[in-house]
């Protein structure tokens, strides 16, 4: 690999990596969307929640004066009781039975495995990027770039898929939650996308063959034809 090749993947390498970051902390994490109902009347308990991609936390909120921001339940940083349980793709109980209505579980079962698809071509990916900085093995940066493509796509599915889950919930009537907000791990899951993706497309343009830049180079380095 030629050393202003290098400099360019060690930098796509450094990207990279906080869209790994990203992406971790959106998948681990449950604020990707905070879901409130209306709130009719002061000084009583109403009652917001927020999600992920593995489990709904509910929080009973007193609500003492009205949100400038709107007449929801919140905001969700204000102190109360917490309880949070998986879906029911992960736990069983009537509890959960409840959550499979209220989270559309055929949304949250796609999202979370196609996230975990995201996770698998970034390990790939990975490996591949490592071992491209091996001598001769400038190869490996396709296949890496290719995996991040891809770890990019799947994550700007998951998130819309999640997007789906979230307006289908506002929709149901069997919810009590009518107003909505993407939170930080949504966030973090567009930047992870966004990185990803522009990291796995730069390996591929530098893992590409280097143009002569005055078109007589290659007849010039060329070796002449052997006369008889």
């Amino acid at each position: 690999m030629l050393e202003d090749q290098k400099t360019k993947v060690k930098i796509t390498f450094l990207v990279i990596l906080v869209g790994i970051s990203s992406m971790l902390a959106a998948v681990v994490t449950d604020h990707w969307a905070v879901l409130s109902p209306r709130v009719e009347q002061l000084n009583t308990t109403c009652e917001a929640a927020h999600f992920g991609l593995w489990r709904l936390c509910k929080k009973t909120i007193f609500i003492v004066e009205e949100d400038p921001e709107g007449k929801g339940c919140g905001p969700i940083s204000l102190p109360g009781v917490k309880n949070c349980s998986y879906f029911k793709h992960f736990t069983s109980g009537e509890e959960a039975e409840v959550f499979e209505v209220k989270t559309q579980k055929e949304y949250n079962i796609s999202a979370a495995a196609i996230a975990i698809f995201s996770l698998a071509f970034m390990t790939l990916g990975s490996l591949c990027l490592l071992g491209a900085f091996g001598k001769g093995r400038d190869y490996l940066l396709r296949p890496a770039g290719m995996f991040f493509a891809f770890a990019g796509l799947c994550i700007v599915i998951s998130v819309e898929v999640m997007r789906q889950s979230v307006k289908r919930m506002i929709d149901s009537d069997e919810t009590i939650w009518i107003e909505y907000y993407y939170s930080w791990s949504f966030a973090c899951a567009c930047a992870a996308f966004t990185l990803l993706f522009l990291s796995g497309l730069s390996l591929l343009i530098i893992s590409m063959p280097q143009m002569p830049r005055n078109p007589w180079e290659t007849c010039m380095d060329a070796d002449p034809d052997s006369i008889d």
